[in-house]
This record gives C-alpha cells, sequence and structure tokens, in this order.
C-alpha cells in the first residue's frame, strides 16, 4: 500500500463563511470547492495550498458529528486525511493490523473522491482520513 501524501487538514469552525475570512486573510486563498453535505451534516470548504488542501468544516444542526466536536474541542484541528492509491487495499491492510475503522467501506467525498476514516484509538489520538484521488 502506497501513502502518496498528506491530502488535507481538517479544520473544525463555527460558522464556515466566518472560517473563510478568516483564512483568506490568514492564508490569502479563496475556497476552491464549497460543498453542503447533508448526510454528513456538515456544509465544507476546500482551500487549495498547492497539492495539497485545508479543509474548512462547519455544522448544518445540532446533531452533526462536527457540533459534537465543537461543543467539547471548539475550533480547531478536527483530522488529517492521507493520500493512497487504492483506498480498499489500505483499508484491508487497516483492518488486517487489527485497526478501527469508522468506515468499512469507502464513500464520496466533499471533492468527489472515494474517503473513508480511521479511529482516532487505531492512530495516535488523530482522527484520519484516507482519501484516493480520481481525476
Amino acid at each position: 500500500m502506497t501513502y502518496q501524501q498528506i491530502d488535507h487538514v481538517g479544520i473544525a469552525v463555527t460558522d464556515l463563511d466566518s472560517g473563510i475570512a478568516r483564512y483568506q486573510e490568514l492564508l490569502g486563498v479563496s475556497p476552491s470547492v464549497r460543498k453542503r453535505m447533508e448526510k454528513d451534516g456538515i456544509e465544507a470548504a476546500m482551500l487549495d495550498l498547492g497539492s495539497t488542501h485545508v479543509e474548512l468544516i462547519a455544522p448544518i444542526g445540532p446533531e452533526s458529528a462536527i457540533s459534537g466536536f465543537l461543543e467539547k474541542r471548539g475550533e480547531g484541528m478536527h483530522h488529517v486525511a492521507y493520500r493512497v492509491d487504492d483506498i480498499r487495499a489500505a483499508l484491508a491492510q487497516l483492518r488486517g493490523q487489527g485497526a478501527r475503522l469508522l468506515d468499512e467501506e469507502p464513500r464520496v467525498g466533499v471533492m468527489g473522491h472515494l474517503v473513508a476514516f480511521i479511529h482516532p484509538k487505531s492512530a495516535g489520538g488523530v482522527l484520519t482520513e484516507l482519501v484516493e484521488v480520481h481525476p
């Protein structure tokens, strides 16, 4: 299994518009994608920084997992995403190593790529996402 690079870092924010404005001022970049993911209870914006991204994630309702994260920890880093060449093979390898997977099967993420999450307890306390990029 080949892990290619860090794809993005996810940052939880309480309000997406405010988060975008803050990061536009801080980094001088505008979102390349902004998408509402009803199923996940989030709205997200991707800020491109060369071949990697910063993903700003805001809840769209109180039942969103991001809402719970923000209540417990406040705004800040939510997850690190690693790009892989074959997400199903990566999940099988991790499963074989005894990793706790939050997604047994990949699903479509904000950028339209396949994604899957690994529980923080299996990744040194860091919520970890795998991303298989499709051109």
